[in-house]
């Protein structure tokens, strides 16, 4: 599993655990129906959203079976749990226009402009996650055929293409600004790096797509997925196959491709003008 899912996976039973620990409960022969469901009511109390109540009965669930499959107890209490129901909900897309604004939003006020576009650029031309693009190496950059190689969830590498402004962006990027930053002997290899040539982490990207996207007048809600989501929408709208963006995103189902069916509706308009008698 992809390390963020760890984390997360971790933090969840270490809460659950320090719940058990506060009612005085020290062995898991001790968790019953009735405790759980205590817990279940506790995290409504505290106004989680339902996916974040899903995914931790989900860590509980995943450790109660290897429990039982060690030995530990006979049989997992917790598969008695029904996670809430979820609302499927439409991804936030930016319009072409809008990401154009935000491309060009790094100026000269800013600490390293050609970073920032440069990484902008590299998230929309390819709709790769934020991790993913943190994770690029200079090695991965083939900036003379336009693609690069990133590594993404379950550590499966593909190949992402670049687009002509990312291709420009990046190499003012390398030419200007990166090698002030990669002064240091030891600086990374990665392809984006902080002023003491270390890598971006991932907050940090999703604070300089806050800040830029601030800066155009963007809603609050926008963060580094919305340009993945904006990449998907639009390859769709310009007539890309559902399959080929599945590969282009990474994705291991179909299914969670689909969404974006949901969300571009151009081409469907376009067919029901045409098509219907009365279009």
């Amino acid at each position: 599993m992809a390390t963020n899912t760890i984390l997360a996976y971790r933090n969840d039973l270490q809460q659950f655990l320090d719940w058990l620990r506060d009612r005085r409960i020290s062995s898991v022969g001790d968790i019953d129906l009735p405790l759980l469901t205590d817990y279940l009511q506790m995290m409504r109390d505290r106004g989680l959203a339902a996916s974040t109540v899903s995914r931790r009965l989900v860590s509980l669930k995943m450790y109660f079976r290897f429990l039982v499959l060690e030995g530990i107890i006979t049989e997992s209490t917790v598969e008695l749990m029904q996670s809430p129901k979820l609302w499927q909900y439409l991804p936030t897309v930016l319009s072409p226009d809008t990401v154009d604004r935000l491309l060009a939003a790094p100026c000269h006020v800013d600490s390293y402009p050609l970073r920032d576009r440069a990484l902008l650029t590299v998230m929309y031309a390819t709709g790769c996650r934020a991790s993913e693009v943190t994770g690029l190496r200079l090695k991965d950059v083939r900036l003379d055929e336009l693609f690069c190689r990133c590594v993404g969830k379950g550590n499966k590498e593909r190949i992402v293409s670049l687009n002509p402004v990312a291709q420009s962006a990046i190499e003012a990027y390398l030419r200007h600004e990166r090698p002030a930053l990669a002064r240091r002997d030891d600086a990374d290899e990665t392809l984006f790096i902080t002023r003491t040539g270390n890598p971006l982490t991932r907050t940090t990207v999703w604070e300089l797509v806050k800040k830029y996207a601030a800066r155009i007048g963007c809603s609050q809600q926008i963060s580094p997925h919305t340009l993945r989501h904006s990449f998907a929408t639009h390859m769709l709208a310009g007539g890309a196959e559902i399959r080929a963006l599945q590969e282009m995103l990474g994705h291991a189902s179909i299914r969670t491709t689909q969404i974006y069916t949901q969300v571009e509706h151009s081409r469907l308009k376009a067919i029901h003008a045409a098509c219907h008698p009365r279009g």
